[in-house]
């Protein structure tokens, strides 16, 4: 389109008439060629001449509504403010159209990866430009607005930054922000060129619609690539937890890339183009745009928050905890403002939500533990399932050490030994002073597991596996927390030993409930004969005890080569303890009584095994499966 005759673009002020002349030609009820064309996609000098003539139409507005009231030119003052209030209504038309085709032209999608590598390891903004969009670090923001090195920044109090008069840099007070250059500067400049015209016309609510609608669509975008779906919460609580664990972790690399980089960007674009406009105009223009996906965001986290507690939600809430802890010192620096208390006070609700879920899920988890009701031995005596999660998952629990010494508070609800129930444990914490509550937690797991694992061992018929099961499963107990320096740490080494010298004491147990009935075979006592002319030895007793002694280690084999010490090492060592009473006794019988059995018929009847068949078997014990072939016969 061609300027007005006459009229010649400079800095000097466009008279009403041109001013409105151009304001017409640029109407697009009244011009296809108005219309098809958009005055910033055109020449500088067209787009300064129709600012120009709005701020002409403005100034004539102005003057219109603050002239006195004059009977004599009452009619033509009518006339004029009618032109006036005509050309200003289609030169806002015109300005939103230009507002809206500016943001929605320069609004690019932003690339999520490069955002998450930036989140996982901030890097210089030069290394993450992406066409239009460009990270800079708040560092470096607080540098050049505060005027001094990143010491001086750092020594800054958060709460202080936010009390700046300065509010374009008051919330840039934490390392972990960092600002995307969403719109290119000159782009701004026009945005702002725009919205200073439109708000001082009072078309404020127009402005701050046209702008979050564009640029609410921009962050539904990013939130699509980051893999945000919009669920409500009954949604979310309907999902199976093997398919929330997946979404959680996406949606704690999202909210870090939300919170940080994208929310925190598009407060500094509402800044920059609305900064001096007006009172909170880009406070007003930020939340348009970000109340909504931050609400969508936050409400995931809320309906975890809410859920049915369970043992296995436990680390992922704390997964989640820990997540949106680490987060609230970002969002309550880019949600500052009163409108945004909201925001604020949701996070903050979450976070203590998710704090009392993971109190309950431990009390829940103890009381689970206590009350877990299998009663069909585990073949073999080995470790029991029970056993295995319950110490992975107090393992699991002090790798969480620092969040949950700050979340559990209060001791265990606990038995005494004065409370005369027989369903719950003793325990004193007499003997625990100094430990944590989480430390006095954990110790009352592992005493109400071994109190059911007493409980399960009663339904094994044969007394010697009863013991070895609790062996078994203590010395799995006792393996874990030293295989733990956290979990050991808390449970301190005065309780490991105590545990330690309880597998001790069932594994002495054992030996006596199996040995000490097989090495009574091998006592003096029975088999010889006062008054005799003979040697004083009764053969047929002697026969009879060497029968009695084979059947009896013939039935411990044949069974206990069946029975399970997963540990090598433990194994090892109860096999060695076997042999150093089988072997010495057995060899001091054979020794003494072997001659008065070679000397009769069928020595090999009675004389079945030699000292080093007894060795060899003594090997097959508690490998968990039945020996292939029968005890090796002694050379003749």
């Amino acid at each position: 389109m061609e300027p007005p005759e006459n009229y010649s673009t400079s800095t000097f002020a466009v008279p009403f008439e041109d001013a409105k002349r151009i304001i017409l030609r640029w109407d697009s009820t009244a011009s296809d060629e108005a219309r098809e064309r958009m005055i910033f996609d055109g020449d500088r000098e067209e787009v300064d001449l129709y600012l120009q003539a709005v701020d002409e139409i403005q100034k004539s507005m102005s003057s219109t509504s603050i002239s006195p009231p004059s009977s004599s030119h009452h009619h033509d003052q009518d006339n004029n403010s009618n032109k006036v209030n005509s050309a200003i209504q289609i030169a806002m038309a015109r300005l939103e159209d230009e507002f809206r085709n500016i943001l929605i032209n320069h609004t690019s999608p932003v690339e999520v990866d490069s955002l998450l590598i930036s989140d996982h390891a901030p890097a210089p903004a030069s290394s993450l430009n992406r066409n239009t969009s460009s990270v800079r670090s708040s560092n470096e923001f607080d540098q050049e607005e505060v005027g001094g090195g990143g010491d001086h920044v750092d020594a800054l109090d958060p709460i202080q930054r936010a009390d700046s008069s300065n509010s374009s840099a008051s919330y840039r007070s934490t390392s972990s922000i960092r600002e995307i250059h969403l719109i290119p500067q000159e782009a701004v400049a026009d945005l702002q060129s725009i919205a200073k015209r439109m708000i001082s016309a009072g078309y404020l609510r127009e402005c701050i619609q046209v702008y979050g609608s564009v640029r609410k669509s921009a962050v539904d975008a990013s939130f699509r690539r980051l893999g945000i779906e919009k669920l409500s919460i009954g949604d979310i609580q309907r999902l199976e937890w093997e398919a929330l664990e997946t979404r959680i972790r996406r949606w704690i690399r999202a909210a870090r890339v939300c919170v940080r980089i994208l929310f925190a960007s598009e407060k500094k674009l509402c800044e920059d183009i609305f900064y001096g406009i007006g009172t909170a105009i880009d406070d007003a223009c930020f939340m348009e745009t970000v109340k909504g996906p931050a609400i969508q965001l936050f409400n995931f986290a809320e309906a975890i928050s809410i859920s049915r507690r369970s043992p296995e939600k436990m680390f992922k809430i704390l997964d989640l905890h820990d997540a949106l802890m680490d987060l609230l010192p970002d969002i309550e620096v880019v949600f500052e403002s009163k409108s945004a208390d909201s925001i604020r006070v949701q996070a903050a609700e979450i976070l203590s939500r998710l704090a009392e879920a993971a109190r309950g899920i431990l009390s829940e988890f103890e009381n689970a533990v206590l009350r877990e009701p299998s009663r069909v031995p585990v073949p073999g005596g080995t470790i029991h399932p029970l056993t295995r999660y319950v110490m992975n998952y107090i393992s699991l629990i002090s790798d969480y050490k620092q969040t949950l010494i700050e979340l559990i508070m209060s001791k265990p609800s606990t038995g005494s030994r004065y409370s005369g129930d027989p369903s719950t444990p003793d325990m004193e914490f007499a003997e625990l002073e100094g430990k944590t509550p989480l430390a006095l937690h954990l110790i009352w797991i592992i005493v109400i597991l071994q109190f059911n694992l007493e409980g399960k061992s009663k339904h094994y018929k044969d007394a010697s596996l009863a013991h070895l099961f609790i062996m078994n499963n203590v010395h799995y107990i006792v393996q874990k927390i030293k295989g733990s320096p956290e979990l050991r740490e808390m449970i301190g080494d005065d309780y490991l030993r105590k545990l330690t010298g309880k597998f001790r004491q069932a594994a002495t147990s054992y030996q006596r409930a199996t040995w000490v009935s097989v090495l009574y075979c091998l006592r003096d006592e029975g088999l010889h004969v006062r008054g005799s002319f003979s040697s004083g030895v009764s053969k047929s007793a002697l026969r009879e005890r060497f029968k009695t002694f084979n059947a009896m280690f013939e039935e411990v084999h044949r069974t206990q080569a069946t029975w399970l010490i997963p540990d090598s090492q433990l194994r090892e060592e109860l096999r060695i303890s076997i042999s150093e009473k089988l072997i010495p006794a057995y060899r001091s019988f054979l020794g003494r009584f072997r001659s008065h059995i070679e000397s009769g018929k069928h020595p090999e009847n009675y004389i079945k095994y030699s000292v080093e068949d007894l060795e060899s078997a003594v090997l097959d014990f508690f490998e968990g499966y039945p020996v292939s072939q029968h005890l090796r016969r002694r050379s003749q």
